[in-house]
């Protein structure tokens, strides 16, 4: 049997933490910052948990367990 092959957009997008947590970063960071408050701006660059039915399938489309 053949190994499952990691999907490279998700992995770009997507960090899973050695306890499993599935990580990811807001969107709305990128451009037109000068309409954010600051605080706005700060908490975006922290990485935010992602939960759910979603993280499961992010982490088997990663091949984690």
């Amino acid at each position: 049997m053949s190994k499952i092959k990691t999907r490279k957009s998700i992995a770009k997008r997507f960090k899973i933490t050695k306890t499993g947590k599935v990580l990811y970063r807001s969107a709305g960071s990128r451009h037109l910052r000068r309409n954010k408050t600051k605080k706005r701006i700060r908490h975006q660059r922290a990485m935010k948990n992602l939960k759910g039915r979603i993280a499961i399938k992010i982490r088997k489309a990663l091949g984690a367990k």
